[in-house]
């Protein structure tokens, strides 16, 4: 490991996020809304830093390795949710502590969309603009976008790609050279946020609400500019527009890449994840509208569905917008749609949990075993669309879905350590290690009740459910920091 690359590259990216924040230091500074002072100081305060870390180590410009990747990555989300937090600390309007700061921003930049903030309709206009903006920065990751537009980190982009993009299979790129892969996602990534900007606001949202909701639509996040989230519109056509977006961001931007280039719709259908995606929606849907029209949730037919399918399109690609909250459904409802969540969306999306991939192998892994209790000496191979899948990526798989539940065990006791009530304690926990963001009990509208040092474990949820866990739990392995 080479500490001073580390630190030259941290000093890269950290200068790289400080320009962020001068969009809503104008936006502040436009409307008068008293947060000047704040987003302007925490610009300077991370400019400075990150200027001084790369001035101080500048002249290391050797190549990085595997193990430096993964420091980076970890070491930058873990620095960025700290910078992020400082106009949040900073501001009087809201008044938050570092720990609320800190969860905020963590929430935000992992997009979770978990939130301590109440009153959110009645925030200053850049704190709700720069809500919205770091769960779009946080989508598709800033370390993406750093590889795509600072050459200056050259030699070992891949390293840093690999560590930080999600999914099973890691290898796979859209270009022949890194950053024009970074580039190609970061064009999809604009295009659909301002296509869905535009539809947003066609159909009836403000300019600004249309701009912030497809920050957080895009990134499958779930923060909103009101308290009632989308259900703040009641609109079915806003509603229609919300869940289009997220089954899109929900599936694998390389298949967006691939099927832009060779203008073919018939490569999502071809894809056996996408197929197996819309399935698990299709059935989530047919029975959640079915137990809310037995129960009379809603008074129409065209309610229950509006309800029921936005719902669950939301909660399953670990969005996380509410039209009429999901926590006060009859029966199993609740239970069964955040357990959804841990499914999540596609490998190479924005979206959280497993991913499908991983559980069609898991799937099917049972089901070969299964074979093999009958027929002992049978050579079955497992395939995903029509290929063999080697035994090395079925091993990744298992090993991930061990450490998965390690790791909701682990942080759902830690949680009910903390002085959480058991529903309240694994409902949070699998929200924020799924980045869903609202779950059951004290937690299915926000945050603010659970204590500080619940939300400290809930962060460290958040980073391990954004970075899938490998990428977190490899630098706890002695064997990663022996020569």
């Amino acid at each position: 490991m080479r500490p001073q690359v580390i630190t030259r590259i941290m000093g890269v990216l950290l200068t790289l996020f400080s320009i962020s924040l001068l969009p809503p230091t104008v936006v502040s500074f436009l409307f008068n809304d008293g947060n000047e002072i704040p987003f302007l100081s925490s610009f300077l305060m991370t400019i400075i830093t990150g200027l001084s870390c790369w001035l101080m180590t500048r002249r290391h410009q050797k190549e990085l390795r595997i193990r430096d990747g993964f420091v980076i990555v970890v070491l930058f989300w873990t620095v960025l949710a700290i910078f992020g937090s400082l106009p949040l600390s900073l501001s009087t309007n809201p008044s938050m502590s570092i720990t609320d700061a800190f969860f905020e921003s963590m929430s935000g930049l992992t997009t979770t969309g978990a939130t301590v903030l109440t009153g959110i309709d009645d925030l200053p206009i850049s704190i709700r603009y720069y809500r919205q903006q770091l769960q779009w920065l946080g989508g598709m990751g800033i370390i993406v976008l750093a590889v795509a537009v600072m050459p200056m980190l050259g030699v070992g982009g891949m390293q840093l790609y690999r560590a930080e993009t999600p999914g099973p299979i890691k290898d796979n790129k859209l270009t022949p050279r890194i950053k024009e892969t970074a580039k190609a996602l970061w064009y999809i990534y604009l295009g659909l946020t301002a296509v869905c900007a535009i539809a947003y606001w066609v159909a009836g949202m403000s300019l600004f609400d249309a701009l912030c909701h497809s920050f957080s639509t895009v990134a499958i996040g779930g923060f909103s500019t009101h308290d009632q989230s989308i259900g703040y519109f009641n609109s079915p056509t806003i509603s229609a527009i919300a869940s289009l977006f997220m089954l899109i961001a929900g599936i694998n931007f390389a298949l967006h890449f691939v099927a832009w280039r060779s203008r073919k719709f018939s490569v999502y259908f071809r894809d056996s994840e996408v197929r197996a995606f819309l399935w698990i929606l299709l059935v989530l849907i047919s029975i959640t509208t079915s137990v809310l029209l037995m129960a009379n949730t809603f008074p129409t037919l065209g309610e229950t569905f509006w309800h029921g399918s936005f719902q669950v399109i939301s909660i399953a690609t670990t969005t996380g917008f509410t039209t009429s909250g999901f926590h006060w459904w009859p029966s199993f409802l609740p239970a069964m749609l955040i357990l959804a969540s841990a499914i999540g969306g596609c490998a190479g999306s924005t979206a959280g949990g497993i991913k499908v991939v991983r559980s069609i192998l898991l799937y099917k892994q049972g089901l070969r075993q299964i074979e093999l209790l009958i027929h002992p000496k049978a050579l079955i191979p497992i395939k995903l669309g029509g290929k063999p899948v080697s035994e090395h990526v079925l091993e990744s798989v298992w090993g991930f879905l061990a450490l998965y539940v390690l790791s909701y065990v682990i942080l759902g006791l830690a949680m009910t350590a903390s002085g959480t009530d058991l529903v309240t304690a694994f409902s949070a926990v699998t929200a924020c290690l799924n980045n869903l963001g609202p779950g059951l009990g004290q937690v299915a509208e926000n945050y603010e009740n659970i204590s500080n040092s619940g939300k400290w474990i809930l962060c460290g949820a958040m980073l391990m459910g954004r970075l899938e866990l490998y990428t977190l739990l490899v630098l706890l392995s002695p064997a990663f920091w022996k020569n």
